[in-house]
């Protein structure tokens, strides 16, 4: 007999029996009409068959063979099980942009709160935010927290390597947040803050709307400004540089390049060593915690100076991600004193990439090292970002120094009101989770002074 479940499986909206906005597999995988036609396209992300309306079950007999009680939701075990603290919630909201977005919220018990948004990088979730949303929650805002497209339980983004590119690239992961903000029902947000790759969508999403976001917050990776034209167009920096990087000896190749790869999504989930291995050897190998981080800046964009950082950005040309970040796996005393990252938390990692793989994030750098979407961008040369602006890192980020003159430029030229540039001492790559205290204290001292400044 047909099961009747009562939601749907994306944005987990009720389904009752008689709705007549329910879709169905053949194998009953049950969607609203919107998710169908805006996430899924009509066609069901678990077994790729259509999806037709439910058909009704008479009113009579529903008493003898009632509809199921059970809700299944896509990526139960990354959405509804994380141990998150009493305050912040777990749900899903259509971002018209064709995605269902998983988001954690603090502060959302009463309205009219200024917002904030919180943009994760790679290899990271919403979740990764968990410890930043309840103090910046009891300061006053709303914080919300998406698990960006291709990451978590976000539903409706395209997890093949030889799919939707251009779903990935810039302008596009802009308008995730864009639809997303009008979904929560603002006109405007107070500060969107990102961190890794998170930062640089932080600081496009400043650049074209700052009407829309207030303020933009940049963790770990500076930006630049948008990128110029070249004097040559057909040219390829990424490729001249790897052909720089493999003649080196021994030869090396930059990680972007071997995370562009078809072979980089099943080296890193398939790690010989085993996910959860691969995952904490990487956050190790790149935190405040790992003694061989000792950035400086780099003369220049070039083999020579590039080949100065850890392996873990310019690579062995040899080896695959797993095989580079094996020999910096903790013992079992760092383990335990890693407070940032006990082995609770390392699980919600686990099981959510175990669940959708690496593929979705890799698309990112895929989609940043393409030279059409780079010209794209190109648009909007010797344009600033004139919004109240703060760069927070780790004194032993890499990242701060991994793109030669991106740090300076980014004091000098590209941001116009840079209020405060911040390196935590101690502090590796995951800065927002290894110093909490610092972190939000900076971000609330920020916020303070933004809220001040007159409109550009």
């Amino acid at each position: 007999m047909l099961e009747l479940r009562p939601n749907c499986e994306c944005c987990d909206i009720d389904l009752p029996p008689g709705s007549a906005d329910a879709l169905i597999c053949t194998f009953e995988c049950t969607f609203c009409a919107d998710c169908t036609e805006q996430v899924h396209h009509g066609v069901c992300p678990n077994c790729g068959g259509n999806l037709e309306r439910r058909p009704l079950r008479p009113e009579r007999h529903l008493e003898r063979h009632p509809p199921s009680g059970k809700r299944v939701l896509a990526g139960t075990a990354i959405s509804r099980d994380l141990p998150l603290p009493e305050g912040i919630r777990s749900r899903r909201i259509r971002n018209g942009n064709g995605l269902c977005m998983h988001v954690l919220e603090a502060g959302f018990e009463s309205s009219g709160r200024p917002c904030i948004v919180l943009l994760h990088g790679f290899p990271e979730l919403a979740y990764s935010w968990r410890e930043l949303m309840l103090p910046l929650a009891r300061a006053g805002y709303h914080v919300v927290a998406p698990d960006q497209r291709g990451y978590g339980a976000t539903q409706g983004w395209d997890a093949r390597f030889e799919g939707d590119l251009a779903s990935y690239r810039m302008l596009n992961l802009v308008q995730d947040v864009v639809g997303l903000v009008f979904a929560l029902g603002y006109e405007s947000v107070a500060a969107v803050v990102g961190h890794d790759f998170g930062s640089p969508v932080a600081a496009w999403c400043g650049l074209t709307r700052p009407d829309l976001f207030h303020s933009v917050v940049l963790m770990s990776a500076p930006f630049a400004g948008p990128p110029p034209a070249p004097s040559n167009p057909d040219a390829d920096p990424a490729e001249i540089l790897d052909q720089a990087l493999a003649a080196l000896n021994p030869p090396r190749k930059y990680y972007h390049r071997y995370f562009s790869t078809p072979d980089a999504n099943a080296n890193m989930l398939d790690a010989p060593q085993g996910l959860s291995a691969f995952l904490r050897a990487y956050f190790h190998f790149k935190s405040g915690d790992c003694d061989h981080n000792q950035p400086h800046p780099l003369a220049a964009r070039k083999a020579e100076e590039f080949a100065k950082m850890p392996t873990y950005y310019v690579m062995d040309r040899s080896q695959g991600m797993a095989e580079t970040v094996a020999p910096f796996m903790p013992d079992a005393d760092q383990i335990r004193r890693c407070h940032w990252l006990p082995d609770q938390d390392l699980e919600v990692y686990v099981q959510s990439y175990g669940q959708t793989g690496f593929q979705g994030g890799l698309n990112w750098y895929r989609a940043a090292s393409d030279l059409k979407f780079q010209k794209e961008l190109q648009a909007f040369a010797g344009k600033t970002l004139d919004v109240p602006t703060c760069f927070i890192a780790g004194d032993r980020d890499w990242g701060v120094h991994q793109a030669p003159g991106n740090f300076q430029r980014m004091q000098n030229k590209a941001c116009t009101r840079l209020l405060g540039c911040h390196l935590v001492e101690g502090a590796g790559h995951w800065v927002q989770q290894e110093a909490v205290a610092e972190v939000t204290a900076h971000l609330l001292a920020f916020l303070k002074t933004a809220a001040m400044q007159p409109s550009a």
